[in-house]
């Protein structure tokens, strides 16, 4: 207080009435001021997006973004599980659906109870309405709507073909006003198109929190010859083209997946798509969601390993296995068999085939595994010296006949060569020529060289003429008599007389 106050303590007293006049006029339009900037433009119908705030124990307080807060009633944010999903400082899409008295109340719908004004409201500003499906009718659904029925066709009760109407009685859903006619006596509800916008909504915000690179689950909803279509989101499906399926070779993509698969898969890329299709193009892979199996195959197969495989597909020069998911070998066709001859894989093996194969060589750099059947099964030149001598005489049988030689067979996996030299060497050649593949035939063992696995033979001459021409005519009539017996036997036969 200052020494003026003192030497007049009754100045207030005598100042200019007029002087309060102005300070009420201030303080009122001050007031007005304030009130206005409350809600600036939120009116009945607008979809405003508010950050919780406040959690009661029957509300929600939000943040309007104006000077009054927003409140929806906390039944409303429950979820299927009885609980809020939600805490402080989440953000939620609400509609208004009433203003005045110091507050913004907010719903996701307006509930099926309220004022005819409401019902209008709704309609004029697109507000979604909680319906209750009553039953059925002719073409659709008797819907209770605010103490009103409308009527839902049934094209537009879901977005999704309805195979059984039954199923949706009883049932809260909301619905969009598609018309009121007769004062409210008439009216069309529509679920379909509240859907649509609802799964449009949560596409855009869906596909501004994704990116190239992010693992997510979805769900197999299509196949097609090119790849597979998978939900990751509703209204938001990807592309998972069949290269991408697994790192196995996929022929079609039912051989990988099924409609109705959960899939879990890596977003390669995120495009614009033409002006022609519209809206976006997602493309994913299944198979990155797991790392390169050839990037650690050394440390899993090595030289010498023996494993079990699956036949993929055939080729000329040999046929293809995969001893692991995405980790496929060649077996080249002199790879095949020690016992048989193989001039085209698939005389051998076919795809789908188990097979027991040899690691021979592992290449990660160029993916490449070389592979062995026969080095499975053992090779019968092995101590081949214990078996067969040279100067021998042994019976085969021609497994080939060629322009420079016979092949001979002379036990599984032993094939030797009889020249066409020795050949014409021998006592009887017209006779030895008029032998067929198959027929049997007395040699000799000239040479054995069992590193580069060839044995050089000659003819017999343990047989003469006569004995080589019953063979020839055996063999003969063999062709059109069972009861004559094997040409082996009478070969032993004669044999033996000659002892």
């Amino acid at each position: 207080m200052t020494d003026n106050d003192l030497e007049n303590p009754n100045e207030n007293e005598h100042q200019d009435p007029t002087e309060n006049e102005d300070e009420s006029e201030s303080f009122e339009a001050l007031f007005e001021s304030y009130m206005t900037d409350m809600s600036p433009d939120i009116r009945v119908g607008d979809k405003i997006s508010g950050e919780i705030i406040v959690i009661g124990r029957d509300n929600v307080f939000l943040n309007t973004g104006s000077k009054i807060d927003g409140v929806v009633e906390k039944s409303e944010l429950i979820d299927e599980n009885g609980e809020l999903p939600y805490k402080v400082g989440d953000k939620l899409d609400l509609y208004v659906i009433a203003t005045g008295e110091g507050e913004i109340q907010l719903s996701k719908a307006i509930g099926t109870s309220g004022s005819s004004e409401l019902l209008y409201e709704a309609l004029q500003n697109k507000i979604p309405v909680e319906g209750k499906v009553k039953e059925t009718c002719k073409g659709g659904f008797r819907v209770q709507v605010m103490g009103k029925i409308g009527f839902c066709p049934i094209s537009q009760i879901d977005v999704a073909y309805v195979e059984k109407p039954e199923a949706y009685v009883g049932s809260t859903l909301e619905f969009l006003i598609e018309r009121i006619e007769e004062k409210g006596r008439n009216i069309v509800v529509n679920r379909r198109k509240y859907l649509e916008r609802l799964f449009a909504e949560e596409r855009e915000k869906f596909l501004t929190e994704v990116k190239a690179g992010d693992i997510l689950t979805g769900r197999v909803s299509k196949l097609m010859p090119y790849g597979a279509f998978v939900e990751l989101h509703p209204g938001v499906e990807g592309m998972v083209h069949i290269s991408e399926l697994s790192w196995s070779r996929v022929a079609d993509p039912d051989e990988a997946v099924s409609v109705g698969d959960p899939l879990t898969v890596k977003i390669l890329s995120i495009e614009e798509a033409d002006a022609k299709s519209g809206g976006i193009k997602i493309s994913l892979s299944a198979k990155q969601v797991t790392s390169d199996p050839w990037e650690t195959v050394a440390e899993r197969f090595q030289p010498g390993d023996k494993v079990e495989g699956q036949v993929t597909r055939c080729a000329d020069f040999g046929a293809f296995v995969e001893v692991e998911p995405g980790i496929e070998g060649l077996v080249h066709i002199s790879e095949m068999s020690h016992v048989k001859r193989v001039i085209k894989a698939e005389d051998f093996v076919s795809p789908g085939d188990k097979v027991a194969v040899m690691v021979k060589t592992v290449d990660p750099a160029k993916k490449r595994l070389s592979l062995s059947i026969k080095d499975t099964e053992g090779d019968p030149w092995l101590n081949i010296e214990n078996r067969l001598k040279l100067g021998q005489t042994v019976e085969g049988r021609i497994e080939k006949k060629a322009d420079f030689g016979y092949f001979i067979c002379l036990e599984p996996g032993i094939t030797g060569l009889m020249p066409k030299s020795k050949i014409d060497r021998a006592p009887y050649p017209q006779d030895i020529e008029k032998l067929k593949t198959d027929d049997p035939i007395t040699v000799k063992i000239e040479a054995i060289d069992s590193r580069d696995k060839k044995i050089t033979l000659a003819v017999s001459d343990a047989v003469d003429q006569k004995d080589l021409q019953k063979y020839t005519s055996v063999g003969q009539s063999n062709k059109t008599s069972a009861g004559i017996g094997s040409l082996g036997e009478k070969l032993q036969e004669a044999m033996k007389s000659k002892k």
